[in-house]
This record gives C-alpha cells, structure tokens and sequence, in this order.
C-alpha cells in the first residue's frame, strides 16, 4: 500500500497499553513515514521519578515538554510525513493532571508548568490526524501484565480508568485537528496484517475527507471531528 503525497503529521494518543508503539510502528514501516516515540532510555528523570513522585514530577514533566516540543518541530519541518507514538498535547492534559489530582505535583507546579506548556504549544504545527487508541480497562491490565514492564508494576485499575476519564474530557474539546478512535480491542496490529490493513484505510479516508467505511464484522471503530 502506497503513501500519501501530501506530508501529514499523524499522533497516536491513547491510554496505557492500548498498543500505540506497534501501531507507530507498524504503520511508518508500512507507509515509510518518519517514526518517533517517548523518550525513555535517555530520560534523566524517569528512575528518580519512580523513586520519589512528589520531588521529580515537576522536573520529569518540564523535560518532556520540552523533549515533545522538539520533537513536534522536527517532525513538523521534516520533508517526509510522520508519525508520533504520543503527543505533547497528552503531557499536559492527561499526566500532569493526574499527578496533581493525585498529589504528586502541587498546585503551585502545576500552574507554573501549565503556563510554560500553554505558550510552548501556541508555537507548533496542527497536526493533520489524531489517531486515539481505546481499550476497556480490564483490556489494558490484562495487556501490561503480561508484557511485565518494571515501570508498570504500579500501574492500577483506578489509575487508568483516571487517565480514561481525563482522556474522555480532553476530546471532547480538542479541535486542533480530525480525531479518528480505533477501538484496539478487537483489534491486533502485530499479528494480523489485516487488521493493520483496515486501520490505515480508514486513515487515508479520514485525511481524503471520506467518512464512511464498512468495516468487517467483530471490529469496532468510531471517528468525530
């Protein structure tokens, strides 16, 4: 299947473990498009995060927007369409809320942190496509269980149906581009090429402005402006 000729920037958001990698990946291999994704390895912050939540939030989350910042640009200005595995749009209105409703992030880093993000975006492309990955809770435990992730032993029930509704609430108010919802749970990109082949069908129509498809029977999908 070919590529666009027209440069699109696509961001894959969604929950813990709705499986936003292998669909980045998948699809840039697929289309040839730029991949990117969350800086993990080179994080100075991450290990002192999980050691101390409430001393290292602020600072984990001031360096990834500055990293996703940068990583939008470069995407942005790239002569090749791209993909990201997660938006800087998540860090703000998904992470940083939940770490202050929780309690590791006071009001007062909050504020300051949501005053820098609030300038840093003013400056960066729209993208062309948001592309939310969606499972049920129980979906998503039973996925990072078994991929047995150190960084997310603690992950909880409670704690993802938290970023669920954070998640709900930030859509119905994203207007900076098309969002097209895959609901994953139906669906496996890494095993079934097929499936792979639907969901990038229904990204070309979404792009070209097309906004009905029949989708074989057993896979769930939804899309709203």
């Amino acid at each position: 299947m070919s590529g666009f000729v027209t440069k699109r920037l696509l961001l894959v958001a969604g929950n813990i473990g709705t499986g936003k990698t292998s669909l980045t990946e998948r699809i840039g291999a697929r289309l040839g498009w730029r991949t990117s994704f969350e800086s993990v390895a080179d994080n100075p912050y991450l290990a002192d995060f999980y050691q101390d939540m409430r001393l290292w939030s602020f600072h984990l989350q001031v360096f990834f927007l500055g990293h996703r910042a940068e990583q939008h640009l470069a995407l942005s200005a790239g002569p090749e369409s791209a993909i990201a595995d997660r938006s800087i749009y998540e860090d703000a209105h998904i992470f940083a809320r939940a770490l202050y409703q929780l309690g590791n992030l006071s009001e007062r880093d909050y504020l300051a942190y949501r005053q820098v993000y609030d300038l840093v975006i003013k400056g960066l492309p729209k993208p062309d496509l948001l592309l939310y990955l969606s499972a049920p809770v129980p979906v998503l435990m039973k996925r990072i269980q078994s991929r047995g992730r150190s960084i997310e032993t603690g992950i909880s029930s409670d704690y993802l149906r938290l970023l669920e509704g954070f998640y709900d609430e930030w859509l119905e108010n994203f207007d900076l581009c098309p969002v097209l919802t895959i609901r994953s749970q139906d669906l496996d990109f890494v095993h079934k090429p097929q499936h792979l082949d639907i969901v990038i069908q229904r990204i070309q129509d979404r792009l070209a402005g097309r906004e009905t498809m029949v989708f074989p029977n057993g896979v769930n999908h939804g899309d709203r402006d």
